[in-house]
């Protein structure tokens, strides 16, 4: 019997102890809680969220220059991106930096490649630890000063932005760290190649895993990667930065070979990332992205915050759909891990006002990826308060009990209601996700129904599954539903939406 992939012939065997937890009971919330809980106890390598210090971006307007720029991103696109949101009345508190500051390599293609032609620039590798020419900034005496530095102090001075972050990947970049490169000698780093779970093969398959099975990935020695974040975040925050978004993090799982196997490797990644955040960002600063498996969510004791889904895609009409609902079932198992992030969104585009409602009670970060100049500030003023705040939910937003066990985006029948609370009452948001889900054939989220209909349910007050916690001990049941888009109050309600 094969029980696993370690990833290293070395270490795999045909037995294994304490591999499955059980719990039982009738609240299944509560089951959840306290399996994870159980099982936090018998292995001792990660903490429960409720005892994780949450990084105070959480409570601020964000934005995030991806979808705004993509790597195109330079150091006058910050600036006015965060002049275009400041002048509209919506404050960003709280900025992200995303890919495209760092110093990588030019590599030449090679037009032969042309299996992995498409995601070749995935294999570019890092080359230093400073940001790339876009960012930096010249003297008079034409000598070289850090202009990230200068542009986290402007956003900070004249924007009053509390809390800047960075983008890196867990492994450096998307390709690693360049073997030898200049300054990066002492890292160690030597190229890895993946070998991918016949599971991930089967259900799907990854033009970045194929990319780098070809050119292979610079893989920073474990016993050398502390140094490296250590260095990297250093530098940061000298630079004034607050935080790190690392991303990409399943690619660790690929390259246990020769290691000990992904979870031992995992398990050093986690271990150096976390003691140099601990070390050099005094707000627990990070944000983990791509990294839903087990072997990193186990490794967690000081990581907070977690992207809950796949990326916001603007350009695809049928990612929107399937991404509320996606995210809210998989807050049920991450969100006893960390805080769930149901990553950014535009707030001027056709499904804007429905990512808007789902991050109002999604218990998320609130943050946007506008264009400069390309803004929806009557949607962003029903999220951000004047001083750039934004009252976010309290818990991980999670779908009722009545939606646990239905098929929101295809079923034909079912609306997806999500559960929250606030500080003085439940909340719950009702979304139509039919039409839209992940293919099997074609390997892509596809739209399979283009008139999926309107649907009706009812809201009732034992959908918040801990309402009592903010009725107060002497509540003897009674409620009133305020319903958001009519502006009336009802003692009970019927809702219908289509999409």
């Amino acid at each position: 019997m094969w029980f696993g992939f370690a990833g290293d012939n070395a270490v795999e065997t045909d037995q294994g102890l304490h591999m499955v937890y059980m719990h039982a009971g009738t609240n299944p919330f509560e089951v959840i809680n306290q399996a994870v809980k159980a099982v936090e106890k018998h292995m001792q390598t990660f903490l429960h969220r409720e005892k994780k210090r949450l990084p105070s971006c959480l409570d601020w307007f964000g934005w995030c220059t991806w979808d705004a720029f993509y790597t195109d991103v330079t150091a006058e696109g910050v600036e006015e991106g965060l002049k275009s949101l400041s002048q509209g009345g919506t404050p960003p508190r709280f900025l992200i930096i995303d890919d495209g500051w760092q110093q990588i390599e030019n590599k030449a293609k090679d037009a032969t490649e042309c299996l992995v032609q498409e995601g070749a620039q995935f294999a570019t590798r890092l080359t230093g630890i400073k940001e790339n020419t876009k960012f930096q900034k010249k003297l008079q005496n034409n000598e070289q000063m850090s202009g990230l530095k200068h542009l986290v102090h402007g956003a900070k001075q004249h924007h009053n932005v509390k809390n800047v972050y960075v983008w890196h990947a867990l492994a450096g970049y998307w390709g690693g760290v360049k073997p030898a490169a200049t300054g990066m000698e002492h890292y160690d780093t030597a190229l890895a190649y993946p070998v991918q779970s016949p599971g991930v093969l089967g259900n799907q398959p990854d033009i970045v895993m194929d990319s780098l099975a070809v050119h292979g990935l610079g893989l920073v020695h474990p016993k050398k990667v502390f140094n490296f974040y250590n260095e990297l975040h250093a530098y940061l925050a000298s630079c004034g930065v607050d935080g790190v978004k690392v991303d990409v993090q399943n690619i660790i799982e690929t390259l246990g070979a020769g290691h000990g196997g992904r979870v031992s490797l995992t398990r050093s990644y986690h271990h150096a990332l976390e003691a140099s955040i601990a070390s050099n960002f005094t707000d627990n600063g990070c944000i983990a992205c791509m990294c839903h498996n087990t072997d990193g969510l186990y490794s967690a004791k000081q990581t907070a915050i977690v992207r809950a889904s796949d990326d916001f895609y603007p350009r695809d009409p049928a990612s929107h759909t399937i991404h509320i609902s996606s995210v809210a079932y998989n807050s049920l198992f991450l969100g006893e891990f960390m805080q769930p992030d149901w990553d950014m969104f535009h707030s001027l585009h056709p499904a804007a006002d429905y990512h808007a409602a789902a991050r109002a009670i999604g218990g998320c970060p609130i943050y946007v990826s506008d264009k400069p100049g390309n803004h929806n500030f009557d949607l962003l003023k029903k999220l951000v308060l004047p001083d750039g705040s934004v009252l976010r939910a309290q818990l991980p937003g999670r779908p009722t009990r009545d939606s646990l066990f239905v098929d929101p985006a295809r079923d034909r029948t079912s609306l997806l209601k999500i559960w929250n609370l606030n500080k003085c009452s439940g909340v719950v948001g009702v979304f139509n996700c039919q039409g839209a889900g992940w293919c099997k054939i074609e390997k892509k989220t596809r739209i399979h129904d283009t008139s999926p209909g309107t649907l009706t349910a009812s809201v009732c007050a034992s959908d918040v599954d801990l309402i009592t916690q903010v009725a107060g001990a002497e509540w003897l049941g009674d409620t009133i539903v305020y319903a958001y888009r009519s502006g009336t109050l009802w003692q009970s309600l019927t809702i219908s939406f289509s999409v």
